[in-house]
């Protein structure tokens, strides 16, 4: 069988046109690298500055050039892209005998700090240039007809060698001189997505990048619920995800550290129990929080118990209403609505206690009015070296450590200031994203010494003022579960 090996990337010609904002005259309050970009080819980056307010300067940064084109890709049994090599030979004899010439591609997936490299493979037919995407989607078609599953993807995707090219917005704040400060906002409720734009515009930020993960897996109502620990204006509104990186605010200092919380509710009889969750559908026999922030309707099907803002409980009733303002719900069902049942009579007292709790310290933050928390995605950068926390996060797969995509980056520098990015991405010829070692290293560049990856792909956003400056990959803002603001006071 005649099969050729695809090398990781194109050299296919391609004219990209880099257009920048003019540069305020203000003088910057935190300095650039001026080292040469430290993706791709380490080509020399074009930058346009813009002073944004005291303290806060926001760069508008383009590097490399488009070489990159298309292929198209075969589908394992599993669905993957990818898959063992006795696979892809098999799946490889099965484009040979629909008439075209495959490539089985070897893969290696990079070793992160909590995980091995791994090795996979995939089958590719053709090799087309950016213009020439028609021709790919014509082979496609052709495989479709012969009952194999294909996709054309774009090469610049695969995480694997480029040229580019690469469009961010940086913004990078000055601890020494700015006098605002940092908040976290899940907009007019817990359950509901909003644009960062929105929850900018409603307390009237200097700039906004959307936060962590949502639960896009829950019910279509509550997919603005965060994935991991939020806290804002000190009061725990989602609960951690133990162990997983997150970003604390107070003030105008940022950390990057690892949460836990716990949550206990005792009846005033003495009588205990765990609080499972904080905003969020309950499984089985879980008892969760409600707060008034939430924005739903409590599950069906179990037993209420509602608490002033004393934790008196003013009545049980069905599940399956709002929360009131002013009021709180603790929610059961199965063995937790028995706990209700016994333990939570009218006029009686529920305390709930909230314990918040940095790993690295073992100390509980105060939950203080000025204290907020947004759950990071991945650690990429501690202490100054890379160490990307990829499976500890839940992020191990090929596809999120490999395969470039759109990126909101978060970093702190050895001096407290803090530096926020958005990298663009999936738009062929004009940004190619970044993998996660690329946006450690390019945190590294900026001068982090600390940075996490917080959510990206359709997610990344970047408001300065009332302007949306980056180029989400849905063509549209995305609508997300929380956003990282930063206010003039």
């Amino acid at each position: 069988m005649s099969r050729r090996t695809l090398a990781g990337g194109l050299a296919i010609a391609a004219t990209l046109t880099l257009t920048t904002l003019p540069a305020f005259a203000e003088q910057l309050s935190v300095g650039f690298p001026s080292a040469k970009f430290p993706l791709g080819t380490r080509p020399v980056p074009t930058k346009k500055a813009t002073a944004v307010a005291q303290g806060i300067d926001m760069y508008d940064v383009k590097a490399g050039t488009s070489t990159d084109g298309y292929t198209v890709t075969v589908l394992m049994p599993s669905g993957r892209d990818y898959g063992t090599q006795s696979t892809a030979e098999a799946k490889a004899a099965e484009v040979e005998a629909a008439g075209e010439i495959p490539s089985v591609q070897k893969v290696v997936r990079p070793s992160v700090a909590d995980a091995p490299s791994q090795t996979v493979y995939m089958v590719r037919v053709g090799l087309w240039s950016l213009d020439d995407k028609k021709k790919a989607e014509e082979t496609a078609k052709k495989l479709k007809d012969a009952e194999l599953k294909v996709k054309v993807d774009y090469l610049g995707d695969d995480g694997l060698k480029t040229t580019g090219p690469w469009d961010v917005k940086v913004v990078m704040i000055d601890a020494r001189t700015f006098r605002g400060s940092y908040v976290s906002s899940l907009g007019t409720s817990v359950a509901k997505r909003e644009t960062v734009s929105s929850m900018s515009k409603a307390r009237h930020a200097l700039v906004g990048v959307n936060g962590g993960f949502f639960n896009i897996h829950t019910d279509k109502a509550l997919r603005g619920e965060p994935v991991g620990a939020s806290v804002v204006g000190g009061k725990l509104l989602s609960e951690a995800v133990p162990g997983r990186s997150a970003v604390i605010l107070k003030g105008h200092t940022a950390k990057i550290t690892e949460l836990d919380t716990s949550v206990t509710a005792t009846s005033q009889d003495g009588q205990k129990t765990k609080v499972n969750g904080v905003n969020r559908a309950a499984a089985t026999d879980e008892l969760v929080l409600y707060t008034e922030e939430y924005g739903a309707k409590t599950p069906t099907g179990g037993t209420d118990a509602v608490l002033d803002a004393n934790g008196k409980v003013i009545g049980q009733r069905e599940s399956g209403a709002a929360v009131a303002a002013g009021t709180r719900v603790l929610h059961g069902n199965g063995l937790a609505a028995d706990w209700l049942n016994e333990h939570a009579f009218q006029d009686w007292t529920v305390k709930v206690d909230t314990k918040v709790v940095d790993l690295r310290t073992k100390k509980a933050l105060k939950l203080t009015p000025d204290l907020n928390v947004i759950a990071g995605n991945v650690g990429l950068v501690r202490n100054g070296q890379v160490k990307i926390t990829a499976k500890r996060d839940g992020h191990d797969s090929v596809n999120m450590i490999l395969r470039r995509h759109p990126r909101t980056l978060l970093g702190v520098t050895s001096n407290g200031s803090l530096i926020l990015a958005a990298i663009d991405g999936r738009n062929p010829g004009l940004s190619v994203g970044a993998n996660f070692h690329e946006a450690a290293q390019f945190m590294r560049w900026l001068g982090a010494k600390q940075a996490v990856n917080l959510d990206g792909g359709g997610s990344t956003a970047m408001v300065v003022g009332d302007k949306l400056v980056n180029r989400p990959s849905d063509g549209v803002e995305r609508g997300v579960g929380d956003a990282l603001l930063v206010l003039p006071q």
